[in-house]
């Protein structure tokens, strides 16, 4: 089941940007691996896991094109279709479309399982650190964002997730530590942390002259 479920969501990411393709999947699902190896929790379901992993962003790009308000609840909808069609158990479906409504940043719905904890931490963590930074300027860049605007301050900025890349990353990036559930999750975020902090002083020095 696991490998069709993979194959089936991997169709969902044919025309995906960077930020949100098939690799940010398998990194995702990497680092599922990791927190469900350091976690010192018993009878952790890594079969739940590794589904929903592999279905949690397969409405991401309907809603980066405008077609869908929330990739999440689509996405668990499809998911709960998909895992239907080759005949996993109500329950399976019901935990999994938990773990992808529950691992999005913006929405209210609070992880009720360790596993859909385990999912948005990992999903998080890829938000964090070189590849994060990579991530934040690639889907910046494909929405046409600027990536530094001296006139939009951090403290200025009222928006949610910064009018610009740089803001993005102080604004939302830098929160993610805060949003791990897990304490294997909290200490990978804050060492990834760590370098976009350092970056973001960098970025500084050189806008600058400094350096």
């Amino acid at each position: 089941m696991l490998e069709t479920v993979r194959t089936r969501a991997r169709s969902y990411f044919e025309d995906a940007p960077p930020a949100h393709d098939w690799h940010h999947v398998q990194r995702v699902a990497t680092l599922a691996e990791t927190l469900v190896d350091r976690h010192p929790a018993d009878g952790i379901d890594d079969r739940i896991v590794n589904l929903a992993v592999f279905l949690h962003d397969i409405g991401r790009e309907k809603e980066d094109r405008g077609e869908i308000d929330d990739h999440a609840a689509w996405g668990a909808r499809e998911a709960g279709r998909i895992l239907e069609d080759v005949g996993a158990s109500p329950e399976t479906i019901d935990h999994v479309q938990h773990c992808v409504r529950a691992h999005r940043y913006s929405n209210t719905i609070e992880p009720e399982t360790l596993e859909a904890e385990l999912v948005s931490d990992a999903d998080n963590l890829d938000a964090l650190g070189a590849v994060g930074i990579a991530r934040t300027f690639a889907h910046g860049g494909a929405l046409g964002q600027p990536m530094y605007d001296p006139g939009t301050s951090v403290a200025d900025d009222d928006t949610a997730a910064g009018a610009t890349q740089y803001n993005h990353l102080h604004k939302k990036i830098l929160d993610l530590p805060n949003r791990m559930y897990t304490d294997v999750g909290r200490d990978l975020a804050d060492e990834r942390a760590t370098v976009v902090r350092e970056y973001l002083t960098q970025f500084d020095r050189e806008l600058a002259g400094e350096r």
